[in-house]
């Protein structure tokens, strides 16, 4: 049964508090920050026919359609200059909105290859806009090359050839996504583990709430920690069904990079809920915001949300913007050196009285 949570308005002052907090962004995809307009523009450019007008194009049936929706996005990306003016947008509008300082973006290498776009190419063309973006913006990045667990194994296959043979600084780790009912992550043990041996660091989606227990069952967890060596999971809110697989998953210490907006509306609550069941169980949590554009928010939003739905304050937010730098994938001293960013800054926002109210 869902625990039931309390929500409370957040005061006028809270909200801009927290707006102004400094943030990071773990778990987010390059294909869902597209601005419609951008959508639209890139379509156009390459005569994508897209499956209904752009205006409506982010509103989803369910979770399988929002699914369609992404791929068809990324298909839409497809020269160095498109890949960089993606990667830029969602800085700077991540930076711009919600004083993000530091993001850790996921791309999907398979999507790419129908239309023939070489991975250099992709990763040259976000590198390029990451960079850009730090220095107009001041706000980091990282790419985190993911498989899609719902394409050809063989397709996984060539990606992590090229991920693992055309090494770049700024392609730190791989992922996982997709839907769990079509690939167990025992399926991709073998890639995962010839990622870890060269030198990337480990993420995949798990227990997403939008599949059932069946489709992604709490044992996953412990598949992704063990066979694929994750040290940092996505989602995870079915992980609470079990008390023995959660208890295993607190004991190991895996933040779960959760995320406060769904792409199906009606189940909004839920993943409030999951989110706040999470925490109150002792888990390393960070909060994120998946496909920001599809889904019509962004950090500050997505800090609004949780801590309203969940009757939080300032404390968990403020737990929340450390716990972003703690579980990312910077090496130590410029973690370090976010980290001492982060608590400079927040001590100031902690001087005025209306941060607690």
């Amino acid at each position: 049964m869902p625990h039931a949570v309390s929500s409370a308005p957040l005061s006028t002052g809270l909200l801009a508090r927290v707006a102004r907090l400094p943030k990071v962004d773990l778990h987010f995809h390059m294909a869902g920050t597209l601005r419609p307009a951008t959508l639209a523009r890139l379509a156009s450019k390459y005569d994508l026919p897209l499956p209904r007008p752009v205006e409506t194009l982010y509103t989803y049936r369910d979770f399988y359609d929002f699914i369609d929706v992404l791929r068809i996005a990324a298909q839409a990306v497809r020269s160095s200059e498109d890949f960089e003016c993606v990667a830029y947008e969602a800085v700077e509008d991540a930076a711009r909105s919600s004083n993000a300082r530091h993001v850790e973006m996921s791309f999907n290498p398979q999507y790419f290859m129908p239309t023939g776009v070489a991975y250099r190419v992709q990763v040259e063309g976000l590198a390029a806009g990451l960079q850009a973006a730090q220095r107009d913006f001041g706000c980091s990045g990282l790419l985190i090359a993911s498989l899609d667990r719902g394409l050809p194994l063989d397709s996984a296959e060539r990606a992590m050839d090229d991920i693992v043979g055309l090494r770049s600084d700024t392609v730190v780790g791989v992922g996982l996504d997709g839907p769990e009912r079509e690939g167990p992550p025992a399926k991709f043990a073998a890639l995962f583990q010839r990622a870890g041996r060269a030198g990337l660091r480990r993420t995949a989606h798990v227990c997403e709430d939008n599949q059932t227990l069946e489709e992604a069952p709490p044992t996953n967890v412990d598949a992704c920690i063990e066979l694929l060596g994750c040290d940092r999971l996505d989602h995870g809110y079915n992980l609470l069904a079990s008390d023995d697989a959660l208890r295993r998953a607190r004991g190991r210490g895996v933040y779960f990079c959760v995320c406060g907006v769904t792409s199906v509306v009606r189940r909004q609550r839920q993943r409030i809920e999951g989110v706040k069941r999470m925490v109150d169980a002792g888990l390393p949590v960070t909060l994120n915001t998946d496909d920001p554009a599809m889904f019509h928010t962004d950090l500050a939003h997505s800090y609004a949300t949780v801590l309203e739905g969940c009757g939080w304050g300032w404390e968990q937010a403020r737990a929340f913007s450390l716990a972003g730098v703690d579980a990312c994938w910077l090496d130590e001293p410029a973690r370090r050196a976010l980290r001492a960013e982060f608590e400079r800054e927040i001590a100031a926002l902690e001087g005025t009285p209306a941060a607690t109210q």
